[in-house]
């Protein structure tokens, strides 16, 4: 995604529309395939689930702020420059002089079914020192969505008690939204499935995968996973390539993903969710909401990265409007999401 991040419109109040709290880290991405021994040399990105939210939602017109911590070095001095370069306001992005910016370096390969290598150097990083007491609780508040996901208090205590700060029942509260975004490499303890479970809980709107509730909790298919999430107003269960369901006060909704010719899967997870939080921001129908999801996601889905610049809105709008049997035809593959005279360029049986 080209980092020209739009101009975005606050409300009189200093409101934005979606407020995104967790680490992000210089990402190290290999020259040429193979192991890591043998890899000669990385070109340098950026990773964290919450700012790839943050950033998409930017570019797709948004307002939006990412609130964490890095080091005082120049790994911070390029995750602010870089997250902030897409659109995203990064005032309340806190300096930690005594910590390090947490990196990363990882193999080409697929991050989904970890066919690939991952070096983690974070442990001790200064994302790692957030807690209430460090955090501008009223610049992290001030977003009609605050999104938050489960890698963010796997990292420390501290970090542990901000979440339960942020998702506790309290009057005026943004709407919260929580991606479990299951990641064992960061567990500290036997009972992060039970932490995640009971932070989910406090959420408003969850997204979890069915792979990864199968794999945290042994839940077995969308109901199971409902069962086990009653309280969140509205539950996204990802199934993949067949598609997502969301649970909500309307009922049950199912839609298919579209044909896509992926290219890595790295980061469609997160584009999905900023996918669905740009449509319900806009008060779009839970069926858009879904398709604007598997859009996002396809738009990543179609690059080797972490972020892709994502479809013009009324293309999206488009392609989300189309009847049942044009949605199931639909196939994208690198490059749809460059503007198009025809919806029918668009749409060819797989």
């Amino acid at each position: 995604m080209t980092a020209t991040g739009p101009c975005h419109t606050r409300a009189a109040d200093g409101r934005v529309d979606v407020v995104a709290l967790g680490e992000s880290m210089v990402t190290f991405l290999p020259s040429s395939p193979g192991r890591l021994a043998d890899v000669p040399s990385f070109d340098r990105a950026i990773g964290g689930a919450e700012s790839n939210v943050a950033c998409t939602l930017a570019a797709a017109g948004h307002s939006v702020r990412w609130v964490s911590r890095v080091g005082a070095d120049g790994f911070g001095d390029h995750l602010v420059e870089a997250i902030g370069a897409y659109g995203v306001d990064t005032t309340a992005v806190r300096r930690d002089p005594a910590r390090p910016t947490g990196i990363y370096f990882r193999t080409a390969g697929d991050r989904a079914t970890d066919a690939h290598e991952v070096a983690y150097y974070r442990a001790g990083s200064a994302a790692s020192a957030m807690a209430v007491g460090n955090t501008d609780l009223d610049a992290v508040r001030a977003g009609r969505v605050l999104h938050l996901s489960g890698i963010t208090p796997m990292l420390s205590d501290d970090c542990l008690g901000l979440v339960r700060e942020l998702t506790a029942p309290r009057s005026g509260r943004p709407l919260v939204s929580f991606d479990i975004n299951h990641r064992p490499r960061v567990w500290r303890e036997a009972d992060g499935s039970s932490v995640l479970l009971e932070l989910a809980r406090g959420a408003d709107l969850v997204f979890v995968g069915e792979d990864e509730a199968q794999e945290v909790w042994e839940l077995q298919g969308a109901d199971a996973i409902r069962a086990a999430f009653p309280d969140p107003e509205v539950l996204v269960v990802k199934q993949g390539e067949r598609g997502a369901t969301v649970f909500d006060k309307e009922g049950v909704t199912f839609v298919p993903a579209p044909h896509v010719d992926v290219v890595a899967a790295v980061g469609a997870g997160d584009a999905f969710a900023a996918g669905f939080l740009s449509a319900t921001l806009r008060g779009l129908p839970v069926r858009d909401r879904l398709r604007h999801g598997h859009l996002m996601a396809a738009a990543t889905l179609t690059v080797p990265g972490d972020l892709a610049a994502p479809p013009a809105r009324d293309h999206a709008d488009r392609l989300a409007a189309l009847d049942d049997d044009a949605w199931g035809t639909l196939r994208l593959g690198p490059g749809w999401t460059q503007a198009v005279d025809r919806a029918d360029e668009e749409v060819r049986t797989p």
